[in-house]
């Protein structure tokens, strides 16, 4: 390929349903897209179908498709995270440049993406590790953005994406989120919240199935309704939608055909393990990821059946208080998902020096994304009011929220154990939100526990210093 034909201002490798969503994306929004597939029929499949779109480059092998770009080349590669990341790293870097860009927009892992960020470094190159949020129509109508990387990459990158991303009140739904992994971890805490976010939705809908006696479409009703106010978010809408389809062949309601195993492709995974590794209490998250394992945990399921539950009847006497109790317990539960999931993002930032801006976090998760909700824009004044607040919930317009339906919470969660409904999510983030608050806990008993049988010290509330407490001998406390 000649040097005159590199005209092409970006390019996606990988042209699966969201490579080839996300070419197209940056094609409408008037950009000249190269365009590259390990199988060539897939390249030529786009350009016969979405041609007509903008201005494709499609190049058979990786030397033409990077011949292709202009200078600095940005590519952006769309495949499978691991290994196969891997592998068409390998084979670009032959045919790059000092000072040339590559974007991974898959789901990486973000100790990966700082591995290859460090490796790319040493070799002249930017790498890019950008969290992609909004599955198939969002990369073609306009994702919510994560990039990581170099201030430098994000000058050169920033305005495509910017410009390709979904806009809310006509700010971009991306921004320069901080140093190596700082995108793909972002990214990563947002699935840790959305299987939070939708694990108590679907408490919320047993809830109401069980107290009302309701069919899935007037509980999708209901959902409905919650859709016009504080709820208002992207999973509401869809709930509403999935509760008042209609299965085509058994004319039963769909959800009631749908085997109730969930699976997970391991994010939620990681943002759990992380969590642990940082000791930052993800709980409502947490019982999210283990609610999707306890789902699929047949033998056990099954071995469990028929045994006791001593359960008292739940007897609802006012339908409209009840449905607003769930409303309220769901307001505040998810309240919760997102304040532990941006004290994730504070802890990593600290730990890795990354600097994130939560406020900003919470802006361009305001469209595209799956977690989008109104109560973003109140999220991201909360950090406007105080950069460094140190809990989401102490924020004066949450702590009034939570206030408002905090005694719904207690009954709902009471009346769910009573009656023998699992709620894990709902109960855990309540019980988080009692111990955050809480001005003593119970861990003092754990700390001299822990010095009795194994010398581990702990510390004391009226004088400075560590101590250990001869608990085999004469019971005498020593300065450790």
């Amino acid at each position: 390929m000649s040097a005159q034909s590199a005209r092409a201002q970006i390019g996606v490798t990988g042209l699966a349903v969201m490579g080839r969503n996300l070419a197209r994306n940056f094609a409408r929004n008037g950009f000249t897209v190269a365009v590259h597939n390990r199988s060539y029929a897939r390249t030529e499949s786009l350009v016969a179908e979405h041609g007509d779109e903008g201005d494709f480059v499609p190049s058979e092998t990786i030397e033409d498709f990077v011949a292709s770009l202009e200078r600095p080349r940005k590519v952006v590669i769309m495949v499978k995270a691991g290994g196969p990341t891997d592998a068409v790293i390998d084979e670009l870097l032959p045919f790059l440049d000092e000072g040339d860009i590559v974007v991974d927009a898959g789901n990486a892992h973000f100790p990966d993406t700082i591995r290859r960020e460090k490796a790319l470094a040493a070799k002249g190159l930017h790498f890019v590790g950008t969290g992609v949020s909004g599955g198939e129509e969002g990369a073609l109508l306009g994702p919510s953005i994560m990039p990581g990387g170099t201030k430098e990459s994000y000058a050169s990158l920033g305005p495509i994406l910017e410009k390709i991303s979904a806009h809310v009140d006509g700010v971009p739904c991306c921004t320069h989120v901080g140093p190596d992994g700082a995108g793909h971890f972002v990214k990563m805490v947002h699935n840790g919240i959305e299987y939070a976010d939708m694990q108590l939705i679907a408490e919320a809908y047993d809830l109401l199935r069980v107290g009302l006696g309701a069919s899935a479409a007037e509980i999708g009703d209901i959902f409905e309704e919650w859709n016009t106010g504080d709820l208002e978010s992207f999973l509401i809408e869809i709930t509403a939608d999935v509760l008042k389809h209609t299965d085509a062949a058994t004319g039963k309601a769909f959800v009631d055909v749908v085997l109730d195993q969930a699976q997970q492709k391991g994010t939620g995974r990681w943002t759990v393990q992380n969590g642990l590794d940082l000791g930052v209490p993800i709980t409502g998250i947490a019982e999210a990821t283990f609610a999707r394992g306890l789902s699929g945990s047949v033998p056990q399921r099954e071995a469990a059946q028929g045994l006791p539950a001593h359960t008292a009847g739940w007897e609802v006497k006012d339908r409209e208080s009840f449905v607003e109790d769930v409303r309220q317990a769901l307001y505040a539960s998810k309240i919760v998902a997102y304040s532990q999931g941006l004290d994730q993002i504070a802890a990593a930032s600290a730990e890795y020096g990354w600097d994130i801006d939560r406020g900003a976090t919470a802006r361009i998760w305001r469209g595209g994304c799956i977690i989008r909700a109104r109560f973003l824009n109140r999220i991201t004044e909360a950090y406007e009011r105080d950069a460094n607040l140190p809990l989401l919930l102490a924020d004066e317009f949450f702590a009034s929220a939570i206030d408002q339906g905090l005694a719904s919470w207690r009954r709902i969660v009471a009346g769910a154990a009573q009656a023998g409904i699992p709620a894990p999510a709902f109960s855990s983030s309540l019980s988080y939100y009692d111990a955050v608050r809480a001005p003593r806990l119970p861990a003092a008993l754990i700390q001299a526990q822990r010095d009795f049988f194994g010398a581990h010290t702990y510390r004391r509330t009226d004088r400075d210093g560590v101590f250990h407490t001869e608990w085999s001998g004469d019971r005498t406390e020593a300065e450790a």
